[in-house]
């Protein structure tokens, strides 16, 4: 029953400074254990120390009674004193009748407590485990136990032993103990086995693991970098890939030749492993065009679902009573003191007599107006609606603009943090007449199936969004394929309303979406720049004079809370990792702010962060931001504010978040800010694309900065391609 751990945090020995010293002792309290990620503060008595030393290490379960083995190094904490930081810690059980007591007492084994651990500890002496362990209808000579309790306590033994063993063979295949904790919950008992013979199976079962690491431990256990088990999971492994950047499926030969290049696993192998993984379910072949494609099972039967249900939504009629058109434009025009242009008459008409539209649109066309007016005259007819957008910020946005209650998707249909997916769906569906899904070019295609079957058979669909910017981060283009379809009823709004023609913002988003360069005259009351730049270095520097100084001084705003530095790509002197470094020195250095270094990335109070993926555990979601609000080095966890609700992190849990003074265009999506700055470089040539732009640009409300090189902004708005995203859907929709 022994059992080795790496650093509380999961780094290596290299995070810590200095030489490593060795403590050993007796574990005499457990002040704190977290089960899910193994951290632990315990206080044990050490050889060589006269008093109870305080021990911060991880391990999966700990006992008093215990003896720890460990290596570390000591530190002081301001309000915790002197305590020792362990990187390596092994536990055992303890082997002396005072520290066999102690455990037993412990309540880590059911059935026994202080009074009986006494009893049996005086009955059998330090032979008592071996009792337990060998001969449990002996614990019958002790008073007070029966065969009930004898049976609680054998089985709980074994439980101990197997989580023991369980552990120490993941610790001891560079399984990090958090990582471990997971894979335990998941296959109890059959941990060894699953993973002995399969270790690929935890890249699709266990949250946090993917292909990479199934791998290493596949290294490990001596698979061969060849075998077929390691060739299948590759090439879900290469689709998985293919969908970070927005794909459903692959091309045959393409996803053969990208696996070949991923894994070095030679073609006729990735043939067998093909055809095996199309036998067993997880893949699907499908023809797209006149491309053979091979699709995760999944996301094929998700397109499929969706254009089923988008086709059947087309050809019925809306569950609400007849309304005659006229008199209903008519009588909210008058209500909401408003006059319709034409385009939005045609859209409400539509709306009023249809089960299912698409409103698309770019700014300043009056789709605000236009919902509300289709909100007004139904809430007239008591029909009930529910609304809803894939960011927080942009249902709070859709809230306000509507005086009703908006959610984001995932809380609207009650994501399962437990079971995973959404506690809404057919078998319990959601109670509305009419769902308002705004922001809708944003939806992906397992976000759009999830809000279809949870859609009850009477109500109508309204999606409203803008076709013309960047399709969903996830994989799909649910929007542009609805559209392009002509399967279903599609209003587009193109006309630009004079109070909004007044912005520059929106004046120059039309004319970048026409491949037209934005008007870069400036007068006093402009709100939109652009601040010109020789080369990388210079637009860095002059980006953070702009965020710091320039734009608070001028508008007012508050550099971190209403400014947005919005980045074509991640990597460069202008992508969001060098810059975020440069902004979070500029505008919040300050070195005397609790902080914690994890994943590369400083975290210190005040900060502006980013989620980087869904954790339906805490409800926070890709893109939400949020500000640290504390740092606690003793407990190892990390407070974020994310729109009024603080949300605690342990400190292994920080690869899901990161800093967010400058995040992608893409990230972006759903959200708007006050002021947002957008450098444009001939760096960025492979994604200087005119929908990339548009989009970064219809971000901002009050302000929009571009700082850069012509050039690059002429670049970026003549290039109108568009990645082709290999997706069925509107194939589907047309042919079903």
């Amino acid at each position: 029953m022994t059992q080795d751990h790496r650093a509380p945090d999961g780094n290596a020995q290299s995070d810590w400074s200095g030489e490593r010293e060795p403590l050993a002792g007796l574990v005499e309290r457990v002040t704190f254990h977290n089960p899910d990620n193994g951290f632990c503060v315990l206080r044990a008595k050490a050889r060589g120390h006269h008093e109870l030393v305080t021990v911060l290490g991880a391990t999966p379960s700990i006992a008093v009674g215990e003896y720890i083995h460990a290596s570390g190094r000591w530190e002081t904490h301001r309000e915790h004193g002197r305590q020792f930081r362990a990187t390596f810690l092994r536990v055992t059980s303890p082997t002396s009748a005072e520290g066999m007591e102690k455990y037993l007492g412990s309540g880590l084994i059911k059935g026994i407590g202080p009074v009986f651990a006494q009893r049996l500890v005086n009955a059998f002496g330090e032979a008592v485990f071996e009792v337990i362990e060998h001969e449990p209808r002996r614990l019958l000579e002790v008073e007070g136990i029966g065969d009930k309790r004898v049976q609680r306590i054998t089985s709980s033994w074994a439980e101990q032993r197997a989580i023991r063993e369980i552990m120490a063979f993941l610790q001891g295949h560079g399984v990090s103990t958090s990582r471990a904790v997971r894979i335990y919950k998941t296959y109890g008992a059959d941990a060894i086995p699953r993973v002995s013979e399969n270790p690929y199976c935890l890249a699709r079962d266990i949250v946090g693991i993917g292909f990479k690491s199934a791998d290493l431990i596949a290294e490990r256990l001596g698979i061969s970098r060849t075998a077929l088990i390691r060739a299948r999971a590759g090439l879900e492994y290469t689709l998985m890939q293919a969908l970070a950047e927005g794909h459903c499926g692959l091309p045959e030969d393409e996803l053969l030749a990208e696996a070949e290049r991923l894994l070095e696993i030679p073609t006729a192998t990735l043939v067998e492993a093909l055809a095996a993984e199309v036998a067993n379910g997880y893949l699907v072949a499908d023809e797209v065009g006149d491309r053979r494609c091979l699709f995760l099972a999944y996301l094929w039967g998700a397109e499929r679902f969706v254009a089923q249900r988008l086709r059947a939504l087309a050809s019925e009629s809306p569950g609400w009573s007849s309304i005659d058109v006229e008199r209903a434009t008519a009588w909210v025009e008058k209500k909401l003191g408003v006059t319709l242009a034409p385009s939005q008459r045609t859209a409400l008409a539509l709306a009023l007599v249809n089960k299912l539209l698409v409103i698309t649109g770019g700014p300043g066309v009056g789709k605000t107006t236009l919902i509300n007016s289709i909100l007004k005259i139904l809430g007239a007819k008591a029909v009930s609606v529910a609304l809803c957008a894939p960011t927080g910020r942009a249902a709070k946005r859709l809230a306000e603009s509507t005086g009703l209650m908006a959610k984001t998707i995932h809380r609207l249909l009650e994501a399962d943090p437990r079971r995973g997916g959404f506690k809404r769906d057919e078998a319990n569906p959601l109670e509305c007449e009419l769902l308002v899904v705004d922001e809708a070019s944003m939806v992906d295609v397992p976000l759009m199936a999830s809000l279809i079957k949870a859609l009850p058979a009477r109500s109508a669909l309204l999606l409203v969004g803008d076709v013309d910017q960047l399709p969903s981060v996830g994989p799909g283009q649910v929007l542009a394929d609805i559209i392009a379809s002509g399967a279903v009823p599609v209003t587009r709004l193109t006309e630009v309303f004079r109070q909004a023609a007044e912005s520059r913002i929106v004046v120059n988003a039309h004319r970048v979406n026409r491949g037209q360069r934005p008007e870069l005259s400036v007068n006093e009351n402009s709100d939109f720049f652009f601040v010109e730049a020789a080369d990388p270095d210079d637009a860095a520097g002059k980006i953070i004079e702009v965020v710091r100084n320039r734009i608070p001084k001028r508008f007012a705003l508050d550099p971190i809370r209403d400014v947005q530095v919005l980045c074509p790509m991640n990597r460069g002197r202008l992508g969001t990792r060098a810059l975020n470094l440069d902004l979070q020195s500029a505008l919040n250095g300050n070195e005397g702010k609790p902080a914690v270094a994890r994943f590369g990335w400083n975290f210190r109070v005040d900060d502006k962060v980013m989620q980087t993926a869904n954790d339906y555990d805490k409800e926070v979601f890709n893109g939400d931001i949020g500000v640290v609000r504390g740092v606690d080095l003793e407990a190892q966890e990390i407070v974020i504010e994310f729109d009024g609700r603080s949300i605690i992190y342990d400190f292994g849990e920080l690869d899901e978040v990161s800093p967010a003074y400058a995040t992608t265009i893409h990230k972006a999506q759903g959200s708007e800010y006050p002021a947002v700055v957008i450098p444009l470089s001939i760096q960025h040539y492979l994604m200087l694309r005119r929908n990339l732009l548009y989009t970064g640009i219809t971000r901002a409300r009050e302000l929009v900065v571009l700082v850069g090189q012509r050039k690059a902004l002429a670049l970026a708005v003549n290039d109108a391609r568009t990645e082709r995203r290999w997706s069925k859907l509107q194939q589907w929709l047309l042919n079903p």
